[in-house]
């Protein structure tokens, strides 16, 4: 007689609703490569695609409408070009007038100097892409660098790393971009952007770190060393790809946190000064007329926000898109096409 474990009280019992939605995944994925499947589960997030076109209007307002290097400008004025105010105080001349909406010659307002609030905050906008672009691509790089050969080769090299990595991280961050950004900031963006990105890659080395840990003991990696791959072949060719999701994800977010450190310096006088223009700083520059003249604080705090979501909800598309967990719950519509695929696929069976 053989002696059989008891069961669990859930143990042995399938779900079917779980299984239908296993059926309808695998269908789905039938024959797909795995950036095919990663592309296709990104596309079905309605949060993260709603985000990319916003972000990809905003990206397109901003370099057409007053020029970008090599790249024309369509808005009749610079946010140097001093105008003659036209409204009192220099409020809005976007509005309804006459019974309809027009957007006049100022419709994000002006200074008391004349300066036109829609060139203002696009050159500002464009300053402060430049540093989350910027810091998003160093920043990633020197984290996945530092945390690949500390995953990778481990030991003293590994303990050197993140004992460095932690006295990064127990210092304020914002605190170390002040201190940079008055060293190097000024007037340049790029160098702000380049002082940002010496500081804000740790979280990323740790993760890349985490996963060269687990990854490093897979058998595609002993098979790449009995081949007689090289380390770096075996650490950038074999085990990055494979952690290319989690690196993404965190980009994505490490982008998002950078405007939003720019906007935090720029403000409190640390980052891009005069004679340039960035968000943060115009809100810095005009906060004393925040009782007087509101618009000035308006529309960049709104293009602020805008971007910081966009990029947060297209991490959060991206992380769900590579997380092989994720699931999409099944709608009552395929529930009942699965359902009738089964009940036909029975018929079949009873007939023959």
């Amino acid at each position: 007689m053989s002696l059989t474990p008891p069961l669990e009280p859930n143990e042995g019992i399938v779900d079917p609703a779980e299984n239908v939605e296993n059926a309808i995944e695998m269908k789905e994925v039938e024959g797909l490569s795995q950036g095919r499947i990663v592309l296709r589960r990104f596309l079905r997030h309605r949060g993260a695609m709603i985000s990319a076109f916003v972000l990809l209007a905003v990206v397109l307002l901003v370099t057409t409408s007053i020029g970008w290097g090599f790249i024309p400008g369509w808005w009749q004025y610079s946010y140097k070009d001093l105008n003659p105010i036209v409204n009192a105080g220099g409020a809005p001349t976007m509005g309804f007038q006459d019974g309809g909406f027009t957007f006049g010659s100022h419709p994000f307002g002006q200074d008391n100097v004349g300066h036109d609030g829609f060139a203002l905050v696009m050159r500002g906008t464009q300053q402060s892409l430049t540093v989350m672009l910027v810091v998003g691509l160093l920043s990633t790089t020197i984290g996945v660098v530092v945390g690949a050969l500390a995953g990778f080769f481990r030991g003293r090299l590994d303990d050197l790393l993140m004992r460095f990595t932690d006295m990064i991280i127990t210092i304020p961050v914002i605190m170390i971009g002040a201190i940079l950004g008055v060293l190097v900031g000024g007037a340049s963006p790029w160098s702000l952007a380049v002082a940002l990105s010496l500081v804000s890659w740790t979280n990323m080395a740790r993760l890349v770190r985490g996963q060269f840990l687990t990854l490093r003991e897979r058998e595609f990696v002993d098979a790449a060393r009995v081949a007689g791959a090289s380390n770096g072949r075996i650490m950038f060719k074999h085990i990055l790809p494979n952690a290319v999701g989690v690196i993404i994800v965190n980009a994505t977010l490490l982008m998002a946190s950078a405007i939003l450190l720019e906007t935090a310096l720029s403000y409190l006088g640390f980052g891009i000064n005069s004679p340039e223009v960035s968000l943060g700083q115009l809100i810095n520059e005009y906060q004393t007329a925040f009782a007087t003249r509101p618009w000035l604080f308006w529309w960049p705090g709104l293009f602020i926000v805008t971007i910081a979501l966009c990029v947060n909800f297209i991490g959060d598309g991206l992380r769900d898109a590579f997380d092989p967990r994720q699931r999409r719950i099944p709608t009552n519509r395929a529930l009942a096409k699965a359902d009738a695929r089964k009940a036909r696929a029975a018929a079949r069976t009873a007939s023959a």
